[in-house]
């Protein structure tokens, strides 16, 4: 397999779920072996940030990177779909601090991907093979990884509401499934919460329309759920999204217990810490349809507006 970028560049434009602030975002091709890079166009400097582990500087409600004091708010949805879509190499220009929440799933990412297209390139891909079990524990939650030939994750949450309660889903990553199983599950939160955090500058940006939201009985959102069990399958997005900031796809089965983005990043920091644990190569997956791009396949195909130039 050889890594891919985007055909042509797209633009779109939405709201920072925790800034509240109106952002444009640009998608664009990039050369082989760039990775994911943002760069801030409202900054003098116009800085630019690796999306990488190490440049990780706040984890708390969202995954925020940040360099010499310039930040880039909740890429954890749009890295999810880079990875999802096979996206090896793209540059990501904003015009402000926090990429657009759009409807707090992954899908309106993969449908401006899909509109995009991808071109494959002449490097071949690098994956993370993990050759060692590796786990952290803290506080009764965990996040642990064992050697396999494709990549797989089997999350539990457990939260005292009525409606969600003890989840758990296993799932198996291929480009098709994850459009259909997992990109379209949205973030969610509880109602008794919603002060607290916007004290602390939290979900300015929140409404109905890019989360789910729990009262002390049932849910708000007047539509339900996506799926029956959609806030464990976001758990998944969340934690694809968080290793997809090792700078390679990772090969190995991820077990996670109420974890969170905190803990997703000290496992990952850790884990590329031992280099007896994992290698790098080029071999291929033995799932054949890793990464196997199909389009229109998001269960959410949202309005955007979006502008696309070869």
């Amino acid at each position: 397999m050889h890594q891919k970028t985007l055909k042509h560049e797209i633009s779109c434009q939405g709201t920072g779920l925790h800034t509240g602030t109106n952002v444009r975002m640009c998608l664009k091709p990039a050369p082989p072996d760039f990775g994911i890079r943002f760069r801030r166009l409202d900054l003098a400097e116009r800085p630019m940030i690796a999306a990488r582990h190490e440049e990780v500087v706040h984890t708390a409600r969202a995954t925020t990177l940040g360099k010499n004091g310039t930040a880039i708010h909740t890429v954890e949805h749009l890295m999810a779909a880079f990875m999802g879509r096979g996206v090896d190499n793209a540059l990501v220009e904003l015009d402000g601090p926090e990429v657009p929440i759009f409807d707090g799933s992954a899908a309106p990412y993969v449908a401006l991907l899909d509109e995009a297209q991808l071109k494959e390139q002449k490097l071949p891909r690098k994956y993370i093979k993990v050759t060692k079990s590796f786990m952290i524990e803290q506080g009764g939650s965990f996040v642990q990884v064992h050697p396999a030939d494709h990549l797989q994750i089997t999350y539990t949450i457990d939260f005292a509401h009525p409606l969600v309660g003890l989840q758990t889903s296993r799932w198996t990553f291929d480009g098709s499934s994850f459009a259909r199983e997992i990109a379209g599950a949205r973030t969610f939160g509880f109602l008794k919460d919603l002060e607290g955090l916007q004290d602390k500058g939290f979900v300015r940006g929140g409404s109905l329309a890019n989360a789910i939201v729990f009262d002390d009985d049932g849910v708000l959102n007047r539509e339900g759920f996506r799926y029956a069990d959609e806030c464990v399958r976001h758990k998944i997005l969340d934690l694809l999204g968080d290793i997809a900031l090792a700078g390679l796809p990772i090969l190995g089965h991820f077990e996670a217990f109420k974890a969170g983005h905190t803990l997703h990043h000290q496992f990952l920091r850790q884990l590329l810490a031992k280099p007896d644990f994992y290698r790098v190569t080029t071999a291929t997956p033995a799932k054949s349809q890793f990464f196997q791009i199909r389009h229109a396949e998001a269960s959410v195909r949202p309005i955007l507006q979006t502008a696309s130039t070869a």
